[in-house]
């Protein structure tokens, strides 16, 4: 590389971002994803054996997708192409797919083709894939934010590996952000930056396990009160300039962070789940959260109040006879009021819903009945209870023997609805319940005894 080369790479390396400056040279320096790149985990033994295959990396920004694959080419040794799912076409695809052909006669070398956001490509650009990656000639790793198992075809798939990245914990944000802070070649050395303890750990805690929004934020803070003097500028006793990294300077220098919430995605249905779970466990704090969650990633309002309505009775049912009305309650205000005004109902909802008893006796009542009736266990409806209103039904007996209910003296007379024994619906002794439970015990010995005298 001659003088003038490397004065190009230098300045091209000072435009770049803090985060692609720090970006690790090799697997001991890069940080997280332990649980499949730790010793002895599936992706090192991959690497230490030499048989790398296509690869599917999942999970949210900022945690290692795209670094990975560029190492993995340098610890492979192979030829490392990187494709935008969002700008290539079927024919740019198959154009690289013979380069790589080509590469692999001349010189021995696999391609390493990396597309980043894989699961925007259609299937007819997946399917371009198939046959050189079954073949080996080249390496694929798709990096996706969306869940493979939806975005990308099954046989695509069925080829690969999938792992899936975590968000980076706390620490191993802190550690990134340190070994930024000393770096004096790639990293903020330079400016002997005195940042405090709390300061650091609060710009891990914010960004969520995003390293790349981490180092983009210490980087920022650092920057403008090296070029404003202040408010983080100092010295020391040299008279050396030191610039102190504060609680001040790092909230100013942390933008709001936008929800990672995909409404057609994964996400959406994980934050539902958890929403539903939360509620069901009686947790109104978490599920507060996951409601202020959804609503800030722009959950459609209306989806969130059919999901009340549905546990207030599949998970609260007959404890609390009250829920289901206002859940639908709820649903019919959201309508009328709209955000960010209805977030009050949708919060006295759900704190409602997650502190009253549950039930789900109703639910599984129902489901035994339609799995009777499903495997074939079919009961005639007995002559008394039959329609009288069509033609011949008299003559047939239909109706015959009928009781009305209402002239029993509490509202109850001894008959038979079923004709056999079946005690589907069995309530829980949780809130309004335990008085049906009483109720229900009584009825039902009435109809035991009856069914002894007719034998």
């Amino acid at each position: 590389m001659s003088l003038f080369d490397a004065d190009e790479q230098k300045h091209l390396g000072r435009a770049q971002p803090l985060a692609a400056r720090m970006r690790p040279r090799n697997l001991d320096e890069f940080v997280g994803q332990r649980h499949f790149l730790g010793d002895g985990k599936l992706l090192r033994r991959l690497i230490d054996a030499d048989r790398l295959g296509s690869l599917i990396f999942y999970g949210p920004p900022g945690t290692g997708k795209t670094t990975l694959a560029r190492l993995l080419a340098a610890e492979g040794k192979s030829h490392f192409q990187p494709v935008s799912a969002i700008s290539s076409n079927v024919k740019e695809l198959r154009e690289l797919m013979a380069a790589a052909q080509r590469h692999l006669r001349a010189a021995g070398e696999r391609t390493l083709l990396f597309v980043d956001e894989i699961h925007r490509f259609n299937r007819s650009q997946q399917d371009v894939l198939l046959g050189d990656v079954e073949d080996g000639v080249v390496i694929l790793i798709g990096a996706t934010t969306q869940n493979p198992f939806f975005s990308i075809n099954s046989a695509l798939i069925s080829r690969s590996r999938v792992f899936e990245f975590r968000p980076l914990s706390v620490e191993e944000v802190r550690a990134l952000l340190e070994r930024a802070l000393s770096d004096e070649e790639r990293g903020l050395g330079r400016y002997r930056v005195d940042a405090a303890d709390d300061a650091l750990t609060f710009l891990a805690e914010v960004t969520d396990g995003d390293a790349r929004a981490a180092l983009s934020a210490l980087e920022i803070g650092v920057l403008s009160a090296a070029g404003s003097g202040s408010p983080g500028a100092a010295a020391d006793a040299s008279g050396s300039p030191v610039l102190r990294f504060g609680m001040e300077l790092a909230r100013e220098s942390v933008q709001r962070k936008a929800v990672d919430y995909d409404r057609l995605g994964d996400r959406h249905y994980d934050a539902a789940s958890a929403l539903i779970k939360s509620i069901r466990g009686s947790d109104p704090d978490a599920a507060l959260y996951w409601l202020a969650y959804m609503l800030e990633g722009g959950e459609d309002v209306r989806f969130v109040t059919r999901r009340l309505i549905i546990l207030a009775s599949e998970d609260i049912g007959n404890a609390d006879p009250g829920a289901l009305t206002l859940a639908v309650s709820a649903m019919q205000a959201c309508e009328f009021i709209g955000l960010p005004e209805c977030q009050l109902t949708l919060a006295q909802t759900v704190t409602y819903l997650a502190c009253a008893p549950k039930s789900n006796a109703a639910t599984v009542a129902i489901a035994e009945a339609r799995a009777d009736i499903s495997g074939g266990r079919i009961v005639p409806v007995p002559t008394h209870l039959r329609g009288r209103g069509y033609s011949g039904a008299r003559r047939l007996g239909h109706g015959e023997g009928y009781r009305y209910a209402h002239e029993g003296a509490d509202g109850v007379v001894e008959q038979e609805y079923l004709g056999v024994e079946r005690n589907y619906y069995r309530p829980t002794d949780r809130g309004y319940e335990s008085e049906l439970t009483a109720r229900l015990e009584t009825l039902r010995a009435r109809v035991r005894g009856n069914r002894k005298k007719a034998e």
